[in-house]
């Protein structure tokens, strides 16, 4: 008999490896560690009843209920402007815009369940009370679990790449993705994304211009010379794999990360650097490896 959104499943660390299908669909992640230790351990036993969501499940550890519908208002005891980052990772984004935000509401989705009792230490460490968070995978979130319209600002920051072509149709951002996504948001609410991957950035690029429910904030901006495209491009920095120096003694390894090299990107359409997004561990060493950082930004039609 399958569970019903009145009986959420207890709040247990996940355990169970998923590289599973949601709708018919590839999910976009791997769950490889689960398992918790010392701290995390002791957080998520004394502080996850409260700040992380009791979601009913459906077929798996990070489905969710069909039925269940997430009550922002009830949950924070406010009703405030509500932010939802997809893959929060450690927690140092969507904590950091809390502590700056405190007149918002943030919401951390992540199926990394020691991502997960990180960002509740750091939850606690602050004495904030404008976060949760939720184990959960993503579209099921956008597409049922968030009421239409109720999300003001969606982050995506950071996404799994997928680099080999038959592990594309696994990249969270496609076509159906977009559409839950735009469901969640409210008219005029913000999508921002971030990538460190031209690849993933044009693929994020085609697939929202293919979109008709949302609109690049910037169009044609940051083309031609200016573009970090025409830059990767001009300097192969993702030739080798991670785009990271090679190691004494061993030849580069070409990766073709960037797809089709056309010397000067003249679409353009790059954002500048979001400002409410702290650089991250993630992110630094990005920049120590040499490699361009893509920001977009679209707004919900």
């Amino acid at each position: 008999m399958s569970e019903t959104p009145d009986t959420p499943r207890p709040i247990t660390p996940g355990s169970q490896a998923s590289f599973g299908t949601y709708g018919g669909r590839p999910v976009s992640f791997v769950r490889r560690g689960t398992r918790l230790q010392g701290r995390r351990q002791a957080a998520w036993e004394e502080h996850a009843e409260r700040w992380a969501v009791q979601v009913p499940r459906h077929v798996a550890n990070t489905s969710v209920h069909p039925d269940y519908v997430f009550d922002a208002e009830a949950v924070f005891g406010r009703k405030a402007p509500l932010i939802v980052e997809i893959g929060s990772g450690l927690g140092d984004a969507v904590v950091h815009a809390a502590e700056q935000n405190p007149e918002k509401d943030f919401l951390a989705v992540e199926v990394y369940t020691p991502g997960l009792a990180n960002t509740i230490i750091k939850i606690n460490s602050r004495g904030l009370t404008n976060v949760r968070v939720v184990e959960a995978n993503a579209p099921e979130v956008l597409e049922s679990m968030l009421p239409a319209g109720s999300v003001s600002e969606l982050w995506v920051f950071f996404p799994d790449p997928w680099h080999k072509a038959r592990h594309h149709k696994r990249r969270l951002i496609q076509p159906a993705f977009a559409s839950v996504a735009a469901k969640a948001l409210k008219k005029g609410g913000y999508w921002r994304i971030a990538t460190d991957w031209s690849n993933y950035a044009i693929h994020v690029r085609e697939v929202l211009a293919g979109s008709t429910e949302f609109e690049n904030m910037h169009e044609g901006e940051r083309s031609g010379e200016e573009s970090p495209l025409t830059q990767v491009w001009q300097s192969g920095v993702e030739s080798v794999v991670g785009g990271a120096p090679v190691k004494e003694g061993r030849a580069p390894v070409s990766t073709e990360h960037t797809g089709p090299n056309q010397g000067v990107d003249e679409v353009g359409g790059w954002a500048p650097r979001f400002d409410g997004r702290i650089r991250t561990s993630f992110e630094n060493k990005a920049h120590e490896a040499g490699r361009m950082i893509f920001d977009l930004t679209y707004r919900k039609i």
